[in-house]
């Protein structure tokens, strides 16, 4: 899992979230410069209506949002050619404004992310910085006011690539915070505590973090208290078998909101 998280971050280094003007999709507020060869009276610089649509001289109302620059280009081209033989387009963007796609949630800060180039959610959950507090579980896409992606977590932490999806312009990226985050060390530890939870974390880790063992521990006699199902569970963990003999069977994986509490005792 580790290994894998790693493989995903320096991926994500890699992933560039800046424009290639052939794959950028064009929205709503951007200005374009149209341009037709050999007619001027074709060339105009144009702001893309909230209707999505934009004006040209002899064709009257396109549609352009959705397009890529030569996706337009194409588009605008088969339409002149009722008016232009053989008509050579070129679409470029001169300013982008309103191509983003948006991150809101208590478990990450809330942006606006420009949609410069074809960008997946994988891309840009790379991008949105520390997830420690985020409910990727219950995090979801919007687009269009519906739910079409949820739990990130088969996706970033999981590795499931087969969840991965394009962004597209006016998407939101709900993330809330993990409301259960903490597991609970007390007991004869040497740092009583508190520690944040993380995916996968062990007895031992936590037992670790909170300082080790004090010299009254009784390893054996170490427990852990959940909640399951609104009932509290007791699970016995025999630590000083695992760390005297190997025995991994007790080095049990922790839940958020555990406590793991080791007894304390003279002898």
């Amino acid at each position: 899992m580790k290994q894998w998280l790693m493989l995903v971050l320096l991926g994500c280094l890699a992933l560039p979230v800046t424009s290639n003007a052939a794959d950028y999709v064009i929205g709503e507020g951007d200005v374009l410069d149209v341009f037709v060869w050999g007619v001027k009276e074709l060339n105009v610089t144009v702001k893309v209506r909230p209707d999505g649509k934009i004006t040209i001289p002899g064709l009257g109302d396109v549609k352009a949002s959705g397009y890529t620059p030569p996706g337009l280009q194409k588009a605008v081209g088969e339409s002149l050619k009722q008016l232009v033989k053989n008509p050579n387009v070129t679409v470029t963007v001169r300013e982008i404004t309103n191509s983003k796609v948006y991150i809101f949630g208590g478990g990450v800060k809330s942006a606006a992310y420009d949609l410069n180039r074809s960008t997946t959610l994988l891309q840009l959950l790379c991008n949105i910085g520390d997830v420690k507090t985020a409910d990727l579980k219950k995090a979801y896409v919007l687009r269009n006011g519906k739910k079409i992606r949820s739990d990130f977590h088969r996706l970033f932490i999981g590795g499931d690539t087969s969840q991965d999806m394009a962004m597209q312009s006016n998407d939101a990226i709900y993330i809330p915070l993990l409301s259960e985050k903490s597991i609970y060390v007390l007991g004869a530890v040497n740092n009583p505590k508190y520690i944040e939870y993380r995916d996968g974390m062990t007895v031992m880790e936590a037992v670790l973090e909170a300082g080790g063992f004090s010299k009254f521990a009784k390893q054996n006699e170490t427990t852990v208290l959940r909640r399951e199902n609104g009932k509290e569970v007791t699970l016995a963990v025999k630590a000083k078998n695992l760390v005297n003999d190997g025995d991994l069977s007790q080095n049990l994986r922790l839940q958020p909101n555990d406590y793991v509490i080791v007894k304390e005792g003279m002898f």
